[in-house]
């Protein structure tokens, strides 16, 4: 595999922003500053004026809802959910989760993500997607006890498991996706959890998005889905739990005791009007908190720079404390948290040698990054995502200069386009 010199650039590591020079052998980090010295390359990417970090995680999202972008905007989360998204879901085709896959994988590389975290259907076309663009991904089959399709998604769940766990050369992770406590009740919970535990697998769950889901929770069970989830066994596994924006000092103690990760989706959050979650207070415990974006119907876009800006706004304005989460936080939060949350801390995540070559490299030519008192803060205040210049996966570029070089994007354009609008239009009355 080519061996590859990032030269003359920044780079965020441990923290920091430093001059430093960053080596790749293969797939890996082969050293970062001196050791990068004489490093004898295949290829040599200048990087003036450019910072090189970590590649961005997407701790949540549901990729092929980009299908669905700008349909059923300005709307309550169930209502929502009920009328507009879950009919169209049902019209969905492999080929269409295929293809819009492959759309927000394309917007995902723009904006410097490498890796995410996603729940949905039709997973082995998600898959091979994954694997034909040179991302990372976690991926789980949604799985719904309340639908007729309960039994086949634990048999659809198992089988994708064992078809691509490690696959794609190690990038993709399989993980079980119970939806959430309010369409998973108890038995189907238990059902997920026996299953997991036997293939090894880890979990990824939607968990106390809305004041309503708690409320019913709380009247149904008597308890906080944290609790339920707790009580059912859900965390002695792992766990990524995606939301967890209304919780209680009970909850979050939880949280940390199970060393359940966080998916926070602020932009999601904020549209959907769910509520800010208690992203502080969850880091003060030393939970595991991650970004994510969730689906570009609910967000609407899958820009993880944008996203890095919401997460500490959203914490500041919520809590009245213009310390919360400050800049070198959310991008902690939105590189090697988010490493972790997907279960991939100690493999990506960080510049640091042994690590695998997951990289953006962002231009900072732009009006907007002048003049630079601070990286970070110009990364996550006045940064966007057109910044993002070159962005690698297990060493291969995957955009060379602003181009795509494994997806051929006019045509997913065009595929992605036509069938957002069939599977709409085909729902609507005569």
């Amino acid at each position: 595999m080519a061996r590859i010199l990032l030269k003359n650039g920044e780079v965020y590591a441990d923290g920091s922003v430093t001059k430093a020079d960053v080596a790749i052998d293969g797939s890996v980090i082969a050293g970062v500053g001196e050791v990068a010295a004489g490093w004898q390359a295949d290829r040599v990417i200048d990087c003036t004026d450019k910072l090189i970090l970590p590649g961005f995680v997407n701790t949540h999202t549901h990729a092929a809802m980009t299908l669905f972008r700008s349909y059923a905007d300005d709307m309550a989360l169930m209502e929502w959910l009920e009328t507009k998204i879950w009919p169209a879901e049902a019209r969905l085709t492999g080929d269409d989760v295929y293809w819009g896959t492959l759309l927000a994988i394309a917007e995902m590389i723009r904006s410097g993500t490498t890796a995410f975290a996603d729940m949905y259907f039709f997973m082995d076309d998600v898959a091979r997607a994954v694997a034909e663009s040179g991302v990372r991904a976690a991926l789980s089959r949604g799985m719904a006890g309340v639908a007729p399709t309960a039994a086949q998604a634990l048999t659809e769940s198992e089988a994708f498991y064992r078809d691509w766990h490690g696959g794609a050369d190690g990038r993709i992770t399989v993980m079980m996706g119970p939806h959430a406590p309010y369409t998973c009740p108890p038995d189907y919970i238990k059902k997920v959890t026996a299953l997991a535990a036997k293939l090894g697998a880890e979990i990824h769950i939607h968990l106390a998005e809305t004041t309503g889901e708690v409320a019913g929770c709380v009247k149904e069970h008597g308890k906080s889905p944290i609790a339920l989830m707790n009580e059912l066994g859900l965390f002695d596994l792992g766990v990524l739990a995606a939301h967890c924006v209304h919780l209680s000092a009970e909850d979050i103690a939880i949280l940390k005791e199970k060393k359940v990760r966080v998916a926070h989706n602020p932009g999601s959050n904020m549209k959907l009007a769910s509520g800010a979650a208690p992203v502080p207070s969850l880091l003060a415990a030393g939970v595991t908190v991650g970004i994510g974006t969730d689906g570009a119907a609910s967000n609407n876009n899958l820009d993880m720079v944008e996203e890095m800006r919401l997460a500490a706004l959203l914490s500041k304005v919520a809590t009245l404390d213009p310390l919360a989460v400050p800049a070198g936080q959310a991008v902690d939060m939105a590189t090697a948290m988010g490493a972790e949350a997907l279960g991939l801390g100690g493999v990506t995540g960080k510049l640091a040698p042994g690590f695998k070559a997951d990289i953006t490299i962002v231009d900072m030519a732009a009006s907007h990054w002048h003049p630079r008192h601070d990286r970070l803060s110009l990364l996550v205040y006045s940064a966007a995502a057109a910044d993002v210049h070159t962005v690698m996966v297990d060493g291969k570029v995957l955009l060379d200069a602003g181009r795509l070089t494994t997806i051929d994007e006019e045509r997913v354009k065009r595929e992605a386009g036509a069938r957002g609008l069939r599977l709409v239009e085909s729902g609507r009355k005569p």
